[in-house]
């Protein structure tokens, strides 16, 4: 069998890839380093924190959430969805026979938050047309930039061959990149405050397993031999530490104990949670309100927040993926006729009062029509059949296109001359 053939088998038959020590192994390799706070921070670890976690779950859930649509371009401006073309069912529901396109598009921002990278090798047939769209883990992918400016795509297959393909064998979307051709790992660059962050929890984590109890030390009046000193205090950690830590430990022959640590405000703990929650929810531009910090979020901005994050945090993730479908997906000669676009709309879907008050502008203002509101309804769930008679546009009555002639629409006879008396009134009416 082909490579081609060898590689779609193996990227069907893994849906669920176990990467064990090659995946820690390569999370290392690619973005990862100790952070300052002595944790080993990268894509595989960064995610137990929480505030990364979440950020990368809104980011994926959101996208993926959205339809993907192609559609075709019409006269003038018109387009319609390109239900015909194999790469609208690929794009729309589902890109393989194992996932569904929300499934796709999760894995794809995913890999891009914790590696800058996502990668899907298009699967053809012998006519060159897009039979399904398999991902692939950004670890066993290595780009490079060849002689003549040529993007060199070397994958690493399951049984540790290497193959080499071409920029247009692979759909790759690349997030913040300094090269050009190739993203860089948002954890790599960010692994101190996310090192901090996971070294905050870590400590919280140790301080309650203690019961709270702040480590100091034991003091004797006189001196002990060094098993007398390792016997008593592990008796006094097992009878205060752990489960036992709010039981009374006996203290014998004048032993006393002296706390030393200081205590968690003093080192201002959960402050430091607070503002690495922040600041890693600014390193993914995610509204902080959205990770569960609403610290800074009141009645009166939380819906300019819901906003911003659609213009400001969603808008450039869904750029990147639109252009990169129509580098990678659609044939050069099909791009003049061919666009995709993400249904934003879709993010209104639990907000009843907005779709209606955007459907209803829409039609009285003339750009909408019944219908077309009818048809998006429906998109979103609620069946909605078109209904004969809906299909025309409304018309304000107060309003005209620029530069009519607005003698056209008055009567003939209206354009002589009025008796004395009525221009006597018209000059009344007028002043």
């Amino acid at each position: 069998m082909s490579f081609f053939g060898n590689l779609a088998r193996y990227l069907r038959k893994s849906s669920s890839p176990d990467w064990s020590t090659l995946e820690r192994f390569l999370a290392w390799s690619f973005g990862g380093g100790a952070a300052s706070s002595g944790v080993i921070v990268n894509p595989q670890t960064a995610l137990q924190s929480a505030a990364v976690y979440a950020c990368v779950k809104v980011l994926a859930e959101s996208i993926a959430m959205l339809p993907c649509t192609l559609y075709r371009k019409g006269a003038g401006q018109s387009r319609a969805p390109a239900e015909d073309h194999p790469l609208f069912e690929l794009l729309r529901y589902q890109p393989n026979e194992w996932q569904s396109s929300v499934e796709f598009f999760e894995m794809m921002v995913a890999s891009l938050c914790l590696r800058g990278n996502g990668y899907a090798w298009p699967n053809r047939s012998r006519s060159g047309e897009i039979i399904e769209l398999l991902p692939m883990h950004p670890d066993v992918v290595n780009v490079t930039m060849e002689s003549g400016f040529r993007l060199n795509y070397q994958i690493t297959l399951s049984d540790g061959s290497f193959k080499d393909l071409g920029a247009g064998d692979i759909f790759h979307v690349r997030g913040l990149t300094l090269n050009g051709w190739l993203g860089i790992s948002p954890i790599a660059y960010a692994r101190e405050s996310i090192g901090l962050a996971l070294a905050a929890e870590k400590f919280g984590g140790q301080l309650f397993r203690n019961g709270a109890k702040m480590s100091g030390v034991l003091e004797h009046p006189s001196r002990l031999s060094e098993g007398a000193a390792k016997r008593l205090k592990e008796s006094f950690d097992l009878a205060t530490s752990g489960e036992h830590a709010h039981e009374t430990a006996v203290l014998e022959e004048g032993t006393k104990f002296t706390k030393i640590s200081i205590a968690p405000e003093d080192a201002q703990f959960l402050e430091t949670r607070k503002y690495q929650r922040s600041e890693i929810a600014a390193i993914y531009r995610v509204p902080a309100h959205l990770i569960n910090d609403l610290e800074k979020a009141t009645f009166s901005n939380i819906e300019q927040l819901g906003l911003e994050f659609v213009s400001l945090c969603l808008m450039p993730w869904i750029t990147r993926f639109e252009q990169a479908i129509r580098r990678d997906l659609i044939a050069r000669d099909e791009r003049p006729t061919y666009g995709v676009a993400f249904d934003v709309s879709a993010l209104l879907r639990g907000d009843a009062a907005a779709r209606s008050a955007y459907y209803h502008n829409g039609i009285l203002d003339g750009w909408l029509l019944r219908n077309e509101a009818r048809a998006m309804e429906s998109e979103l769930g609620v069946v909605l059949n078109p209904i004969d008679g809906l299909d025309k546009p409304l018309m304000p009555l107060n309003m005209t296109e620029v530069g009519a002639d607005a003698a056209a629409d008055v009567p003939a006879d209206a354009t002589q001359d009025p008796p004395s008396g009525a221009a006597s009134r018209l000059r009344l009416a007028t002043a």
